[in-house]
């Protein structure tokens, strides 16, 4: 089968941009809380994550709007947890995608409560969602919540800056990032497979592909913030090193980084090949999210 990867995400982009607007379209939100939000959701954001679930969805059957809403809770989700990132007690950055940050644009207040409204109204999507059944809207609020919080992107969240002027070793990075960065698109990967009725044992091995895309995708941003185009990825590079934080390049060098991603490569398309899902676009956005230049 012939496939085009960048059709591929830039369907996906509509698809999922166009249900974002129908749903705040329709919501009684007082007017500069809605438009913080929408900001944030509207500015620019790849989608990859929700990509990532209605690409394990299509490996194992027919496209469906069965994951649509669920894929939305999860970009809310994401969103949520970039605008409360880029706030002064975080990583207190002014610019992503290339626009002032959320705080920037409105104040801090605002912006914290809009990553507060939309983390808790991705779990009002799910378990509203008509095409789901009761089995799968608990599943899906249980794995979303899971993966979303304490033992999962918010511990990565404080392992990442209690570790920033400290040494840290490849294991502990990699555990940052599993957590950080992994959590959520392990969700995607799972949950696109789970509501396409794969059996446990491919599931298994979907995570570990998961796991491993993870950290492929954090050691590309860590090699990016050295030698990426400030352009393209909408915020200046050379901001890990200012702010003093374990990265790939800093652990290993950039050629060591760059060896180390291919390792994570040749493992997750191992757990591909044992889930019997080469054929499909989650190998090409593996290759994607290697090669990604923003």
């Amino acid at each position: 089968m012939t496939r085009n990867i960048n059709a591929y995400i830039s369907l996906g982009k509509d698809r999922l941009d166009k249900q974002l607007k129908a749903i705040f379209s329709k919501r009684d939100i007082p007017s500069n809380l809605h438009a913080s939000m929408t900001y944030s959701l509207f500015a620019g954001g790849k989608r990859l994550r929700p990509i990532l679930m209605f690409a394990s969805y299509d490996t194992f059957a027919k496209q469906s709007n069965k994951v649509l809403k669920a894929a939305v809770a999860l970009e809310m989700i994401h969103t949520y947890s970039l605008i409360h990132d880029d706030l002064p007690a975080m990583d207190n950055d002014d610019y992503r995608r290339g626009v002032l940050t959320n705080h920037r644009k409105f104040d801090e207040a605002t912006a914290i409560l809009a990553g507060d409204a939309l983390l808790t109204y991705s779990f009002e999507i799910i378990a509203g969602d008509d095409l789901l059944s009761t089995d799968e809207k608990v599943f899906l609020l249980h794995a979303l919540t899971k993966a979303s919080g304490a033992e999962g992107m918010v511990a990565g969240q404080i392992l990442d800056t209690e570790g920033e002027q400290q040494e840290l070793t490849l294991a502990d990075l990699e555990k940052i990032h599993e957590l950080k960065t992994g959590e959520l698109i392990s969700f995607a990967i799972t949950a696109g497979a789970y509501l396409a009725n794969i059996d446990e044992e491919r599931i298994q091995y979907l995570n570990q592909y998961a796991y491993y895309l993870g950290l492929i995708f954090q050691v590309q941003d860590d090699i990016l913030d050295v030698i990426g185009d400030p352009e393209k990825l909408g915020k200046p590079v050379g901001s890990d090193l200012e702010n003093d934080k374990s990265t790939y390049p800093n652990l290993l060098g950039l050629e060591g980084a760059k060896e180390q991603k291919q390792k994570y490569e040749q493992l997750a398309i191992r757990a591909l090949e044992k889930a019997d899902a080469m054929d499909s676009y989650l190998l090409d956005l593996l290759h994607y999210f290697s090669q990604r230049d923003h």
